[in-house]
């Protein structure tokens, strides 16, 4: 009989958050959600219990308080102890680099890194095992207009990944990354225009990902069937990382292989 587990998730309240909240607690679960909109993370957390008979709590928070880790040891005590730690909140606002402040890039490290990276330390201080799994992005790896500072929260967030999967392998937590390619999601807190939605989900297997599809690569990655994983990052882009479909041959034709000054048929 598998034991529930108690896995708290950031920006639970819609979006991948809402998503891997579901999957756990479709999982058997006990879940804690964590965002700042209280009344749609309060419904959905109502919903999981109700759908799937598991434990919830609702955890209203702006992951910007550098305070923030202390809503593991909240969550511990109205469902014990973290097992599963899901750091999936982010923001993504767009600002060109001509209108950039320090309030506008702080924010952003605030919530995309340094709340994640609290949040471990947090979950570690428990004393027990378990596995944190974080979401970046393939902006990680590619930069983009008007988002030098997601560009770069998603970078860190990826090194953090490995930093604290090093340290933290003694005490037999695992920490590991999904990094999703364009998502299809409504999002009043991250949205984006039809052309960008159009350019930016290009790639091989031509379409936009779903947001189930990366709940079920946090899910698997914090299961016992990853338990020889940890410091690692899971592309689920639709092959993007891998490359691009949409160049055209090199050459205008076929171009045979010579070798040693004969053209071979």
């Amino acid at each position: 009989m598998t034991v529930a587990r108690h896995v708290l998730v950031t920006g639970a309240a819609g979006g991948v958050g809402a998503a891997c909240a579901a999957a756990f607690g479709a999982n058997g679960d006990h879940v804690t959600g964590v965002d700042a909109r209280a009344e749609q993370l309060e419904a959905l957390m109502a919903r999981l219990a109700s759908e799937h008979g598991v434990r919830t709590a609702a955890e209203v928070l702006d992951l910007a308080d550098p305070e923030c880790g202390a809503v593991v040891a909240r969550a511990a005590e109205r469902l014990g102890p973290v097992d599963v730690l899901v750091n999936a909140a982010g923001i993504y606002p767009a600002t060109p680099l001509a209108d950039m402040t320090a309030a506008a890039w702080d924010r952003v490290q605030q919530v995309n890194v340094r709340a994640p990276v609290l949040l471990t330390v947090a979950f570690a201080a428990q004393g027990r095992g378990g596995a944190v799994v974080n979401i970046s992005s393939g902006a990680a790896t590619r930069a983009r207009p008007g988002a030098a500072h997601y560009c770069t929260s998603k970078a860190a967030l990826e090194m953090a990944t490995k930093a604290c999967a090093v340290e933290l392998a003694s005490s037999g937590i695992r920490v590991n990354a999904v990094a999703p390619g364009f998502i299809t999601v409504d999002s009043p807190v991250n949205p984006v225009t039809d052309a960008y939605r159009d350019a930016v989900s290009r790639n091989p297997l031509g379409r936009p990902g779903e947001a189930h599809e990366v709940a079920a690569a946090a899910l698997w990655l914090a299961s016992d069937a990853a338990s020889f994983t940890t410091g690692a990052v899971l592309r689920v882009d639709g092959g993007a990382t891998a490359g691009t479909t949409d160049l055209p041959l090199h050459h205008d034709h076929a171009t045979p292989l010579q070798v040693g000054g004969e053209l071979a048929s």
